[in-house]
C-alpha cells in the first residue's frame, strides 16, 4: 500500500507541475486568434504581443521560475521539499493516517512541521483504540472508565498536542516491561547459567553494538554482524568499511540494543525506537600502550579488559576489526535492563552465615573451563570438590588446584590447531596460540561465584626446567583480575602435535571470599 500511495502522490506532483508550466506558457504565448492573424499578416512586427514573445531574450526556465515560482529549475530535492511543505495540513494528516506506529514516529524527525503534525491527537487516538493492548483488554470496566475519563473533560482535539501519543507510548513501555519480565522468567538455568540463551536473544530481538565517542562528543554506532554461541559465552564481531580514526576517538562503549516495541504477537524489528543498555566502557585514547595479545603479518590485536579485542593494521594504524567475548552469567540483564550511560546494578549478594564449619568458604568449589575460538572448542572440562587449606592462603588469594602437575590422569590435550580466526569485509587471518577462555566457578551451593570470558595467549616458558614425562616446549597461560587469577602450564607434544594441559591452578581473592561468605580469612 505504501508503494501505491507514493505513486499516486508522485503523479499528483507531476500533474501540478505540468499545469503550472502550462499556465506560464499560456500567459506569454500568443492566442489562437493571434496565430491566425500572423498567418494572414506575415509581418509579425505589427502584432505587439507576438513581437514581445519573439524578441524577449530573457525567457528561460530561470526567469520564469523567478516570476512564477512554478517551473522546475533542476534542484529536485529542494523543489519537492518546498512542494510538500506547501501542502495543506489536512492532506498531510490524511497521508499520515495510513502510516504505522514506527513510521509515524520516524516521520516526526523530518522537520518541525512534520513533528507538530505527527503529534495529532486524532491520529494517536485511532492508534490507541486499534492497538493490541486495548484489544486484549476485552474492554473490561476499568478500561472503559479509563478511556471515557480521557474523553469526557474535553473534546478530542482540545487535549494538548501529543496527549494521546504520550498515552500510547506509555502503554507500549508498560507492555515492554511486562514482556521483558516474562522473557527473563522463561530463562532456564543450569547451575545459575542460562542454557537457552540463544532462544531468549531471538525472542527479545536483542543485538549488540559498539559506540565510538570522539573528543567533541560525537558518536558513531556500529552494530554487530555475527554472533557465535558456545557452551558458556558468546562471541561478537563487528565489521565496517568506514571505521573512525583512532586518532580522533577517545572512548568505546559496548551496549546491548533491544527494540522498544515488544509484543508476544509481533516479531521484534530492527527499525523503530530502540533502547540502549551499557555493558562496558573502554578508554582508547592510548591504545598503543594496551596489551598486544597477538599479531600476524598485517595486524596487531590489542586486548582491553573485559573481553574486548581490537585489530589494528600495522601499516596505517587504523581499525581492522573488533571482537568481544561475553560470559552468559547476567549478560541478559546487563544487555536489556541498563541505561545508555550506566551499567545495570544488580542487588547485593546476601551471604549465608555458618558458625559451625571452621573451614566455611574454603571447600566445595566447582570449576568449569572452556577454551575455544568461537567456532571450535579446544578444551571443555569440569572439576569438582576443589578446596583450599588455610595454610595455602597467601598474599590475599586462596589456591585451588584443578590439574596437578604430578596427577597424569587429569592431564588433558587441546584438540585441534589452536588459534584465533579474525576477519573483516575484505580480509581474514589467523592468530596462532591465541584463543578465548571461559571460566565459571561455583560455590558449594552451586551458585555462580566467579565468571569470566576473556581472550588469552600461550607464552613460551622462560624457565629452563624440563619435565621428565614430557618431551617438548613448555607454555604458560595467565589471567588476572580483581576477583582472582588463573594459571595453567601446557606442553607441546611433538609426536601428536598438540598442547597438553599439565597444570591448572585457580586463585580466588580473599576479599571476594570474605564478602561472599561473611568470613574473615
Amino acid at each position: 500500500m505504501a508503494t501505491g500511495r507514493g505513486l499516486i502522490l508522485q503523479q499528483h506532483i507531476d500533474q501540478q507541475q505540468r499545469q503550472s508550466a502550462g499556465q506560464i506558457l499560456e500567459s506569454v504565448a500568443p492566442s489562437s486568434s493571434t496565430m491566425k492573424y500572423s498567418k494572414a499578416q506575415p509581418h509579425t512586427s505589427q502584432n505587439p504581443c507576438l513581437k514581445k514573445f519573439q524578441t524577449q531574450k530573457a525567457f528561460s526556465p530561470k526567469t520564469c521560475g523567478k516570476k512564477y515560482g512554478r517551473l522546475n529549475t533542476g534542484k529536485h530535492s529542494s523543489k519537492k521539499s518546498s512542494y510538500i511543505d506547501s501542502l495543506p495540513s489536512e492532506i498531510l494528516l490524511k497521508i499520515f493516517s495510513y502510516l504505522d506506529v514506527i513510521s509515524l514516529i520516524c516521520i516526526g524527525s523530518v522537520n518541525r512541521n512534520f513533528f507538530q503534525l505527527s503529534k495529532d491527537n486524532l491520529l494517536w487516538y485511532r492508534m490507541y483504540c486499534s492497538s493490541v493492548f486495548v484489544k486484549n483488554s476485552r474492554w473490561k470496566s476499568n478500561m472503559v472508565v479509563l478511556v471515557a475519563d480521557k474523553l469526557s473533560t474535553f473534546d478530542l482535539q482540545e487535549k494538548p498536542p501529543g496527549f494521546w501519543k504520550t498515552t500510547y507510548i506509555n502503554s507500549i513501555l508498560g507492555i515492554r516491561k511486562r514482556r521483558i519480565n516474562q522473557i527473563l522468567k522463561s530463562i532456564k538455568y543450569n547451575m545459575g547459567i542460562p542454557s537457552n540463551i540463544e532462544m531468549i536473544v531471538k525472542m527479545s530481538g536483542l543485538r549488540w553494538a559498539i559506540t565510538f565517542k570522539d573528543a567533541s562528543g560525537g558518536e558513531n554506532v556500529i552494530e554487530q554482524v555475527e554472533t557465535l554461541f558456545t557452551h558458556s559465552s558468546l562471541t561478537l564481531s563487528w565489521e565496517s568499511l568506514l571505521w573512525p580514526s583512532l586518532g580522533s576517538v577517545t572512548k568505546l562503549k559496548l551496549q546491548g540494543i533491544a527494540p522498544v516495541f515488544l509484543d508476544a504477537c509481533v516479531i521484534p524489528t530492527k527499525s523503530g525506537p530502540q533502547r540502549f543498555s551499557l555493558i562496558a566502557e573502554y578508554d582508547i585514547t592510548d591504545l598503543k600502550s594496551s596489551k598486544i595479545i597477538g599479531y600476524d603479518h598485517h595486524i596487531n590485536v590489542h586486548h582491553l579488559h573485559p573481553g574486548l579485542l581490537i585489530g589494528v593494521w600495522k601499516k596505517d594504524y587504523e581499525i581492522a576489526f573488533v571482537m568481544a567475548t561475553l560470559h552468559y552469567h547476567q549478560i541478559l540483564e546487563k544487555s536489556i535492563l541498563g541505561f545508555p550511560d550506566q551499567v545495570y546494578t544488580f542487588p547485593p549478594h546476601t551471604p549465608i552465615l555458618d558458625d559451625i564449619d571452621p573451614n566455611y568458604g574454603l571447600h566445595g568449589y566447582q570449576l568449569h573451563v572452556d577454551m575455544h575460538n568461537g567456532l571450535r572448542t579446544y578444551f571443555c572440562g569440569t572439576f569438582r570438590n576443589l578446596f583450599c587449606k588455610k595454610d595455602y592462603i597467601r598474599k590475599g588469594f586462596l589456591r585451588l588446584t584443578a590439574i596437578g602437575i604430578n596427577d597424569s590422569m587429569k592431564h588433558a590435550p587441546l584438540i585441534g590447531k589452536v588459534g584465533l580466526v579474525w576477519k573483516n569485509i575484505t580480509f581474514q587471518g589467523y592468530i596462532q596460540k591465541c584463543f578465548m577462555m571461559d571460566v565459571t566457578v561455583f560455590d558449594e551451593t552451586e551458585k555462580p561465584f566467579w565468571c569470566l570470558s576473556s581472550p588469552v595467549k600461550l607464552l613460551a616458558s622462560k624457565s629452563s626446567e624440563t619435565h621428565c614425562n614430557f618431551m617438548g616446549q613448555t607454555f604458560n597461560l595467565n589471567y588476572m583480575d580483581q576477583e582472582g587469577k588463573v594459571k595453567a602450564e601446557l606442553v607441546w607434544m611433538n609426536e601428536t602435535e598438540e598442547y597438553y594441559i599439565i597444570n591448572l591452578v585457580l586463585y580466588l581473592s580473599t576479599e571476594k571470599v570474605n564478602s561472599w561468605f561473611a568470613t574473615n580469612y
